[in-house]
């Protein structure tokens, strides 16, 4: 099996729907985010605030490439990932594209969870009325990268783990006629 992308803006699912479906594949899940923490030693956020933006996308392509080369895993991109040195080349190239999709409402409610809020860097120090302007203004810029993924799928019915894991074998059956 060709690796699978999951990508999309944050709280679309890529982790929630990606972690359920690599379990029913009985194949491996690998958020590209804990990925690059665990092989640097540092998060995310601390990565951004020492080394920067510019220095950060090129770490997530590095581990990009290096993931790309593994079979048989589903992974889970960051939410700007598609959007950066080519990442969307490398991914359509390597295998399978999934974005996932749901109305910037459901993700800016997603969003606003108290356990989601604040973890989140883009959200947590913003009101919450301005979130769901955040989200709208970032898919505006992101959709262009996006829309180039071979399958657009709609994650909005992942709010309950029947829910999730129901989807889930959705995504599957359409994957299945990729390998």
């Amino acid at each position: 099996m060709k690796p699978v992308f999951l990508i999309g803006y944050m709280g679309c699912g890529k982790t929630t729907l990606g972690e359920v479906l690599a379990r029913q594949l009985n194949v491996p899940f690998i958020d590209l985010d804990d990925y690059i923490e665990r092989l640097h030693g540092a998060s995310i956020m601390e990565i951004f605030a020492t080394c920067g933006e510019g220095r950060f996308r090129e770490m997530e392509t590095s581990a990009l490439r290096a993931v790309s080369m593994m079979p048989g895993i589903i992974v889970g991109c960051g939410g700007g990932t598609p959007c950066h040195n080519g990442n969307m080349d490398i991914m359509n190239e390597a295998g399978i594209t999934v974005w996932l999709t749901t109305s910037p409402e459901r993700l800016t409610a997603r969003l606003l969870l108290p356990e989601q809020k604040g973890k989140r860097p883009k959200v947590k120090d913003i009101d919450d009325a301005d979130v769901l302007p955040l989200v709208e203004r970032e898919l505006a810029l992101r959709t262009p990268y996006y829309s180039q993924a071979q399958f657009q799928f709609d994650s909005t019915d992942i709010e309950t783990a029947e829910a999730t894991e129901r989807t889930a074998r959705r995504l599957a059956t359409l994957l299945s006629g990729c390998q």
